[in-house]
């Protein structure tokens, strides 16, 4: 046995006491602050009695504590009219198999077991606010989402169906996977506090979700209202700013690799709109903004459509680069871009880390793409929104622009 036995007790007892303190806080009647370090220490002793007994030390050590809690919720039933949950009991039943786990099994498992349960514990009011502000459509999204992550993507054929090796179901519907998930992330995170979010946060959102729905959301309101064009440009600008962030966290997760020469010119141009961004927001700092209602971005005929976009990129890319040399690359990016910066954004950092394309280039498509959705925001925020909007938002991309094409020019 690894590891030391009075080290072992101790963080045992320590274990037990958080949670028990967390129980005691909340006043449960059936295990607090003195019982949870106990019933934490009969686990780790179990665990040792097991290691020079057998399995059979852990199992009776749990009947004895099922049966405790049997008897103290027997004893529960008849003072209390009205039925509570059973979170002390399940939590006191973890914390004994945590107790015993830490004598076969690595301590930082223990550690963020333990830390995680206290968390749930003491988030109750936290979670039932959360579920109870969501509403049929929203269950929905989270459902269809389990249908595309842990449904359709474990079935899926993992062998290319191409000779360039691009069109492999199981890694098309995971890039898939990968961008719902985000986009989900940024919608429930608006359904907590989007409602009558602030500029900022509006634009941070936005760009979670979508940076072009955002844009075109915020034309359409600026449209033959004056007072709201500055703030719609600056919710325009934050939305993009981060989708720019969103690109790197997606490279980040594809091509971990290619990341490290990725993110610094990419990052050139991000910083430049931040920058951007916080001298707009100086100036709108008291404004305030109500996001239009954000529609599921857990669809699957969504999730079917950016998986036919993804699959005919990475098609078209390696085609283009067979057929006519990697400069025409470019081509692709540029029209890529125009509507949609994930699949250009997935597909490329994938041909970069599997060593398809040069990491240089790579860098330089997205940039590239990048540069040619801004174009096509600021030509809808302009057709949309009006020349009054269009004259600020193109103003403030054409500064975005002209930096990054100083960083294509210039950047080693």
């Amino acid at each position: 046995m690894e590891n030391n036995v009075f080290l072992l007790l101790g963080i045992s007892l320590g274990l037990g006491l958080l949670v028990g303190m967390q129980r005691e806080y909340s006043n449960s009647r059936i295990a607090g602050i003195r019982t949870f370090p106990l019933i934490t220490l009969t686990g780790t002793i179990c665990g040792l009695l097991a290691d020079e007994l057998g399995i059979l030390a852990i199992a009776a050590g749990l009947a004895g504590i099922v049966a405790m809690m049997i008897m103290a919720n027997l004893q529960k039933t008849g003072q209390e009219k009205e039925m509570s949950g059973m979170t002390t009991e399940v939590a006191a039943i973890l914390m004994y198999s945590v107790g015993a786990y830490m004598v076969f099994g690595p301590l930082p498992v223990a550690l963020v077991v333990t830390g995680v349960v206290a968390v749930l514990l003491h988030a109750k009011p936290e979670l039932h606010g959360l579920v109870s502000k969501l509403g049929a459509k929203d269950q929905r999204a989270i459902m269809q989402f389990v249908l595309i992550s842990l449904v359709i993507l474990p079935v899926l054929p993992d062998k290319s169906y191409d000779r360039f090796d691009v069109l492999n179901p199981r890694d098309i519907w995971l890039m898939v996977v990968l961008i719902v998930g985000i986009s989900l992330t940024g919608y429930f995170i608006y359904k907590i506090y989007g409602e009558k979010a602030g500029a900022l946060l509006g634009g941070i959102l936005g760009g979670l979700i979508s940076s072009t729905a955002t844009t075109v959301s915020f034309a359409r309101r600026a449209r033959g209202a004056e007072q709201t064009v500055r703030l719609a440009a600056f919710v325009i600008l934050t939305a993009s700013a981060v989708s720019v962030i969103r690109v790197l966290i997606e490279i980040g997760i594809v091509a971990p690799q290619s990341f490290r020469v990725m993110v610094f010119p990419i990052g050139a141009e991000l910083l430049v709109m931040i920058i951007l961004t916080v001298l707009l927001f100086i100036r709108n700092a008291k404004e305030k903004s109500e996001l239009p209602e954000q529609q599921n971005p857990a669809e699957l005929k969504s999730a079917l459509v950016f998986g036919i976009l993804y699959a005919a990129i990475s098609f078209a890319s390696a085609w283009v680069k067979a057929q006519f040399g990697q400069g025409a690359l470019f081509v692709v990016a540029i029209v890529s871009g125009l509507t949609d910066m994930d699949a250009i954004t997935l597909s490329t950092a994938k041909m970069a880390e599997n060593k398809s394309i040069d990491t240089t280039l790579g860098w330089k498509l997205i940039l590239i793409a990048a540069l040619s959705n801004m174009v096509f925001k600021g030509a809808m925020a302009t057709v949309l929104g009006g020349w009054k909007l269009g004259r600020q938002v193109c103003l403030l991309f054409g500064i975005a622009l002209a930096a990054g094409i100083a960083i294509l020019l210039v950047w080693q």
